[in-house]
């Protein structure tokens, strides 16, 4: 067995504890997991550190496509019995990693390293990938994550998309589509008919964005209107460069208790929107409207105007020449 070889990286612990562990091996296999689902008696971690120290937090490689990088992970058994562990790769790049032995068992009081080989596909794309080294074994099991660099030009892309108001929140999704982990800002605005209801400044949001991964997130907005018509704009921002922007529509009714009532409010909202936006016509190409005809007195034969009205007294014909008064 490969793994037989590699025992030479094993820590001894006192022989005395290593003598009882035919007798206890019944109560270690009862005992199972701590609370919480954590194995109550070993522990899986990158190798190369000789106590907690000095462990390291992740499994970090760095590398080309194509090329195979080597790494080991660290299993310590503490109980009083035999642990056997069942290894594997989980993730982008876990999937990646190939160990010396799938299966392992580790003497009771003893730490084991065991190999592993990490090949980065020939057709990998330049950035950041990662991933976890899974360990399952008596009372549950452990995960390590793994992060590998890529070599090569790197790419910044980020896009927004599927924007869309419901209510008082505005829901949007985030792509990473470039090949380098992205840690995305925000800024929000928001125009009604009137002006301008919301305007946040760009902020970074809790989330690191992995090369291809897709998130769906939601940004509160508690002063909704109840009456207006509104247009949604998001921009988003990361390092490298990376920006792009999206909009959406909405209208808000409130609701009526009969359906002309919402109807009326509507219309309202639409003709002050239209007279404020509408422009006065100038010109003199405009036409007068014609003057209204005066009314005709009572008993006047139609067709009749001003010149057959009777004797007015307040216009009395001049006196003719020769004329006695």
């Amino acid at each position: 067995m490969v793994f037989a070889a590699l025992l030479h990286a094993l820590t001894p612990f006192p022989a005395a504890a290593a003598a009882a562990a035919a007798a206890a091996a019944a109560d270690d296999t009862a005992a199972g997991a701590a609370p919480g689902g954590a194995p109550a008696d070993w522990t899986a971690r990158p190798g190369g550190g000789a106590g907690d120290r000095d462990a390291r937090p992740y499994v970090y490689l760095e590398g080309t496509p194509g090329t195979a990088l080597q790494d080991r992970l660290a299993v310590t058994n503490s109980g009083r019995a035999p642990l056997t562990v069942r290894l594997r790769g989980d993730g982008r790049a876990g999937a990646w990693a190939r160990f010396a032995d799938d299966t392992v068992t580790v003497p009771p009081r003893t730490r084991a390293e065991v190999p592993l080989a990490l090949t980065v596909p020939p057709a990998a794309t330049p950035g950041d990938a990662s991933g976890e080294l899974v360990a399952t074994g008596r009372g549950g099991e452990v995960r390590v994550p793994v992060r590998v660099r890529i070599g090569g030009p790197t790419l910044a892309a980020l896009t927004v998309e599927d924007v869309e108001i419901a209510g008082g929140t505005i829901r949007y999704a985030l792509v990473n589509r470039g090949n380098a982990l992205l840690r995305p800002r925000l800024a929000v605005r928001v125009e009604g008919v009137f002006g301008t209801l919301l305007d946040r400044p760009e902020h970074p949001l809790p989330l690191e964005l992995a090369p291809g991964r897709r998130v769906e997130r939601t940004e509160p907005w508690p002063d909704a209107p109840a009456l207006d018509a509104v247009t949604v704009r998001l921009r988003v921002a990361a390092e490298g460069g990376a920006r792009d922007e999206a909009e959406a529509s909405e209208t808000y009714v409130p609701v009526a208790p009969a359906a002309g009532g919402g109807l009326l409010l509507l219309g309202g909202l639409a003709a002050l929107a239209s007279r404020a936006y509408r422009k006065p016509r100038t010109g003199r190409g405009a036409p007068l409207p014609p003057e209204p005809p005066e009314p005709s007195e009572a008993g006047a034969p139609p067709g009749t105007g001003a010149s057959h009205r009777g004797p007015d007294p307040d216009h009395r014909p001049l006196a003719q020449a020769g004329a006695r008064p």
